[in-house]
């Protein structure tokens, strides 16, 4: 199963420490995070950012480090 993921964040400390990453948030001098997906492959998190349609990737984190995951939820 595939879901779309929304926002991930890094670090233990969810509320203090941790980094969080949104789709379609700004970053890195005006480019957006496009994408968040997860590769099953490796089991690591992959960001890619957009700027001028020009899709990058950009951060990648293994499972080793504490990850919390919000899925973005669409009902019909």
């Amino acid at each position: 199963m595939s879901s779309i993921i929304r926002k991930i964040s890094i670090g233990s400390d969810y509320k203090n420490d941790a980094m969080h990453y949104s789709v379609g948030q700004e970053v890195y001098g005006g480019h957006k995070i496009a994408y968040i997906i997860f590769e099953d492959t490796d089991g690591s998190y992959n960001i890619f950012i957009k700027k001028n349609n020009e899709v990058l990737p950009w951060k990648k984190f293994n499972t080793n480090m504490a990850v919390s995951v919000e899925y973005n939820l669409e009902y019909e």
